[in-house]
């Protein structure tokens, strides 16, 4: 299409077991940015190794990129493409104020998730990061089944059931690309502060009180904001505390 991105590249594939293993697979054969849409993805992940469910007629894709930035910067990345996908999604459905960011990688829909985002990485001999997988799962048609979900999880949505709107995965993500083009042009000339702010103008639950959750520990307080190196600042009982990683429930 005439509006795909300048320096993206993009693989469209029938069917794949998983479109971050595919970018494992092929990325030093990749020279660029470079696009893979799974049609129909088998085994697809989620965060923490959990089951990412992808009934026919949802998006799966994953974006290859070389950064050159320290792995710190190179994660920031999740909101870059967070906000691409939240953009997306609104100009798809035309119905922006829909849609919010639920941090770190989520993107809901009238309170339900509708899409997340997976971050993997190859690392270099200096301990920097060599290649970054950005993996993007949209419930386009359907949203999993309840089977899948751990308790106290958002509830899935899709963007057909709750806005009408039906979208096949390819005319998606030439939507997708042209957005996260722009958002990481933006990142790289201005830094992470732009995207910091629009991001938190878009984020579900600032000013409330949620829970952060990791293997190890339970964190309740008021959602304050997100500081510059992308951690979730909390208000608690005992002062403010920043999560660098967490599972979040309302």
């Amino acid at each position: 299409m005439s509006d795909w991105p300048d320096g993206y590249g993009r693989r469209m594939l029938e069917e794949v077991d998983s479109t971050n293993s595919e970018a494992s697979r092929i990325v030093n054969e990749v020279s660029g940015p470079e696009w893979i849409l799974g049609r129909r993805q088998t085994d697809g992940r989620g965060r923490r190794g959990r089951i990412w469910c992808d009934p026919v007629g949802n998006f799966a894709a994953t974006l290859i990129l070389h950064p050159r930035e320290s792995a710190n910067q190179v994660a920031l990345r999740s909101f870059v493409m967070s906000l691409a996908l939240r953009e997306a999604l609104a100009k798809t459905s035309d119905l922006s104020r829909n849609f919010r960011l639920k941090w770190p990688n989520d993107v809901l829909l009238n309170n339900g998730k509708v899409a997340g985002i997976l971050l993997e990485s190859v690392s270099s001999p200096n301990g920097g990061v060599r290649h970054l997988f950005l993996g993007v799962g949209v419930n386009l048609q359907n949203a999993p089944s309840s089977e899948y979900l751990e308790p106290g999880s958002t509830r899935p949505v899709s963007l057909l059931a709750e806005t009408g709107c039906c979208i096949l995965p390819d005319e998606f993500l030439n939507v997708l690309a042209v957005e996260y083009a722009r958002y990481e042009a933006q990142f790289q000339v201005f830094g992470f502060e732009p995207i910091r702010e629009e991001w938190l103008s878009n984020a579900a639950r600032v000013g409330k009180t949620i829970t952060a959750r990791t293997q190890r520990a339970k964190t309740v307080g008021t959602f304050e904001t997100v500081d510059l190196q992308g951690n979730l600042v909390l208000n608690t009982a005992d002062g403010m505390v920043s999560i660098p990683a967490a599972d979040i429930y309302f």
